[in-house]
This record gives structure tokens, C-alpha cells and sequence, in this order.
């Protein structure tokens, strides 16, 4: 872990401890200029509900350049969608597919107008993977120092994603849940509750690609599938407030006798709403898989019992956080 071995001078460079940092006065005073800071992340297990508020912490740390990735990657999701539906007519608010009403038989339904739109439904959900898989990565370089306590800048915690790593995981990932969601969404929810720690792990924990993709199954199925029972939640909770922000409006212009079904500017207003409710859901679940991971290690592989002894003994954070196995 290099970010903590270079942040870790706030502590042990120069023969200090941590004992001795106490009663050093430069010490105190780089910590008094930022250069140190308090964790972010609690070293202890945590409930589900605890996991979702240190992910929102943890994102409150880096949101600015979270939240830039993920406006960045969610505009170019609504731009793909946007062209996919104009070009498949299917309509906003709502975008559901043409059942076609006929006087006679009733809803009867456009030749293949479900499997249309149930195609662009499965492009969305892949997408969705991809985003929050690559803001993982900046997401798990940033899990270190919050976790240990020490301030690193956002341009360093850049500097430790491993971007082209996270990409190679985040587009086999993308493209695996493509078929699994158009052929139903259980092998979706499998390969999401499974394969979410792999990018936060390979800045964390400093793996290659393979090992990350394999580790993050086996903390996922850890103590009754717990990380992956808490991603599915995390998902499903911000599901809701992504509903909410993206939909949210129409019933207030409802409420107010504004009539907006035929509204032409919905072309663009529903893309700009559900883009800036995913660039905030997206950054937070990223987040959240960082969480999840820090979490995982400290229940199985006992990382707080490691960090712990290392302080106590006056050791640098650095080898437990990225060996502690």
C-alpha cells in the first residue's frame, strides 16, 4: 500500500512512534496543517445500517472527485440510453415499451415490443455494473487512509487507482451481466452480490485482477453471504431514492396542475433528473463496496486485531492493511 507508506511519515518517519508523536511538537503541528487526520472508518464490524452511513462518511471525504467520475460516467449512460430509446420510440417519463390497445382484443401488444424494451433494460443494468465497478477503484484507494487515519490528498489517492486493472474487471463484469439480465435478473443478482469487492481490492489490498475477482467471491460467501446480502440492500435502498429523485417531480407537477405527459422538453429533463440522482447513488455504492470490504476483513481475516497490535507495537499501518490476510 503506497499511500500509506507515503502518509505514514506523518507517524514513523524519522524513528518516530506513535507513542512518540504525542509528545512531538512538529508532529502535532503537521497534524494541526492537515497532513493527519482522524479515521473516517470505524475499525470494528458494523450492522448493515452502519455500512450504508460509513459508505455516505466515506464519500463526504472524496466526493469531489467521486462525484465527478460518477457525473461523468452517468451522463454518458443517459446519452446511450437516450438514443437507444429515441430510436426504439419508447417515450418519458416512464419509457415503457407500446402494448399496442386494440378496441376488439384489448392490450394485445407490438410483435417483440417487450423483448425492445426489455433489451434496453438489460443495457441499463450493465451499465450500472461498469459505473460503479470503475468508481471502486478510486473508492478502495481511498478506504486505506480512511481507515488508518491518515490524510492523503484526492490527487494521491489518484494516483494509487489502478485504472487500466479496474477497467479490465469492470468490463468483463459489464459484459457478463448484459445476457445474465436480459435472460432474468437471478444471475444478475449472483454476479452483483459476488464480484463487487474485486476493483476496491486491487488498490486496498494491492492483488492482481485474478486473485481480486477471486477473493471478492470468497468474502462475499463469508458468514452467511453477508457482503453480498448488504450490496443487494444498499442497491435496493438506493434504488428507491433514485426512483424518487427521477420520478419524484412528475407527481409534484401533478399535484400543482401541470400537465407534463406531453411535455416535449421531457425529452431531456427525465435524462438530467435520473443523471443526477445515479451520479450520486453510483458514487455512494462504490463507497459502499469499500466499506463492505474493510468490513469482510475485519470479520473473517481479524485486518482490526492486526492494526491494533502493529500500534502497539509501533509499527507502520502499511504491511497490515495490505498483507493481513
Amino acid at each position: 500500500m503506497d499511500f500509506l507508506h507515503e502518509s505514514g511519515r506523518d507517524v514513523s518517519k524519522g524513528g518516530h512512534t506513535c507513542r512518540e508523536a504525542v509528545s512531538d511538537p512538529s508532529l502535532r503541528m503537521r497534524a494541526m496543517r492537515g497532513e493527519a487526520g482522524a479515521a473516517v472508518l470505524p475499525l470494528r464490524v458494523a450492522t448493515a445500517g452502519e455500512s450504508l452511513d460509513n459508505a455516505v462518511a466515506l464519500l463526504r471525504r472524496r466526493a469531489l472527485p467521486l462525484l465527478v467520475m460518477a457525473a461523468v460516467l452517468a451522463a454518458g449512460e443517459q446519452v446511450l440510453l437516450h438514443r437507444l430509446r429515441t430510436g426504439l420510440y419508447l417515450r418519458p417519463p416512464f419509457y415503457w415499451p407500446d402494448m399496442g390497445y386494440d378496441p376488439y382484443y384489448g392490450y394485445r401488444g407490438q410483435p417483440g415490443a417487450f423483448g425492445v424494451w426489455w433489451q434496453v433494460v438489460a443495457t441499463g443494468l450493465a451499465t450500472e455494473v461498469l459505473i460503479i465497478t470503475l468508481l471502486g477503484a478510486y473508492a478502495g484507494a481511498a478506504a486505506g487512509p480512511a481507515l488508518v487515519g491518515r490524510s492523503v490528498t484526492n490527487r494521491g489517492v489518484l494516483r494509487r487507482t489502478p485504472p487500466w486493472s479496474a477497467l479490465l474487471i469492470a468490463v468483463v463484469l459489464a459484459a457478463a451481466a448484459w445476457p445474465l439480465a436480459y435472460l432474468g435478473l437471478v444471475g444478475l443478482i449472483v454476479l452483483y452480490g459476488l464480484f463487487g469487492l474485486a476493483v476496491p481490492m486491487l488498490a486496498f489490498d494491492g492483488v492482481n485482477p485474478v486473485r481480486a475477482v477471486v477473493r471478492s467471491g470468497q468474502l462475499s460467501v463469508r458468514t452467511g453471504a453477508r457482503v453480498a446480502r448488504v450490496r443487494i440492500l444498499g442497491y435496493l435502498t438506493w434504488l428507491g431514492i433514485r426512483a424518487a429523485l427521477g420520478f419524484g417531480w412528475i407527481a409534484v407537477a401533478g399535484m400543482l396542475a401541470v400537465n407534463v405527459a406531453d411535455a416535449g422538453w421531457l425529452d431531456w429533463v427525465v435524462p438530467i433528473a435520473w443523471g443526477i440522482a445515479n451520479t450520486v447513488a453510483y458514487a455512494a455504492l462504490a463507497c459502499l463496496d469499500a466499506v463492505l470490504l474493510v468490513d469482510a476483513r475485519i470479520r473473517t481475516e481479524g485486518l482490526d486485531i492486526a492494526l491494533h497490535r502493529a500500534r502497539a507495537r509501533g509499527e507502520d499501518d502499511a504491511a497490515v492493511v495490505a498483507g493481513a490476510r
